[in-house]
């Protein structure tokens, strides 16, 4: 049986609430109200829109990404150690890591690469778990930092945890209360800030990959309903899923 934590993530996107709601609106109609089935119709019609187009996505992004401000370009704080969460990476049939790493996962390694090389000091602490019979993500990060110059002796890899809060429990164990810059997406960096801090652990905020944070004007294509927008407010959608969940006291 599929658990209930898997459940409530595959529902709690614009795409699963949209198919809720086309649920709920076909048991209305078979159980005779056309009214409230033509309801939920229209909302699912809403619903679907609104989280697709940019405006909406980003206008969610947003709170998350300027909760912690980028580092300085060229200063960045010292630190023992710079730590990069896991994303998506799924090698095959011989492609380069940069292709089998996701989107997130790629931003995320190329800026830790870049603070080690400003920070040279420190060493690299890639992280990301994978489900049995898949390759962990820290591992296609540990791939990629060498072809990248890092020295294989200054990469630690740390490829056990399956989510956020089993990498900040790793980490933790790991480097005790060290200082480490902490790279994640921006979008993502409240949320891994928060269960750092309570496992113990002492990160610095290292966000990358924005895409709301100070953004400009709105223009007529922040309107179009798109794949980039419905991104977004999966993404944001996700975290704040997360955030509510660690407030609970859900494990």
């Amino acid at each position: 049986m599929m658990p209930l934590r898997q459940i409530i993530d595959a529902l709690a996107t614009p795409l699963g609430l949209a198919l809720l709601l086309v649920a709920l609106a076909l048991v209305a109609w078979l159980r005779g109200r056309p009214r409230g089935s033509h309801a939920l119709l229209i909302c699912t019609g809403l619903l679907a829109y609104l989280c697709s187009i940019p405006l909406v996505g980003r206008a969610l992004l947003r709170p998350l990404e300027s909760r912690y401000p980028p580092l300085s370009e060229e200063r960045p704080p010292p630190a023992e150690y710079i730590v990069v969460l896991g994303s998506g990476y799924a090698p095959h049939d011989g492609i380069p890591v940069t292709a089998a790493l996701d989107d997130d996962g790629l931003v995320r390694v190329v800026e830790a690469v870049r603070l080690a090389r400003l920070v040279p000091a420190a060493r690299l602490v890639v992280s990301g778990g994978a489900p049995p019979g898949r390759l962990p993500p820290a591992q296609g990060y540990a791939r990629l930092a060498r072809a990248l110059g890092i020295a294989p002796q200054s990469i630690i890899v740390s490829d056990e945890a399956l989510d956020t809060r089993g990498e900040a429990r790793a980490v933790s164990h790991l480097l005790g209360h060290a200082a480490f810059l902490l790279v994640t997406s921006a979008y993502h960096m409240p949320r891994a800030m928060w269960v750092m801090r309570q496992a113990g652990a002492n990160p610095i905020a290292a966000p990358t990959g924005e895409r709301a944070y100070g953004a400009a004007a709105v223009g007529w294509r922040a309107l179009l309903p798109g794949s980039g927008g419905l991104r977004d407010s999966e993404r944001a959608l996700h975290e704040y899923l997360g955030l509510a969940a660690i407030a609970a006291g859900v494990d």
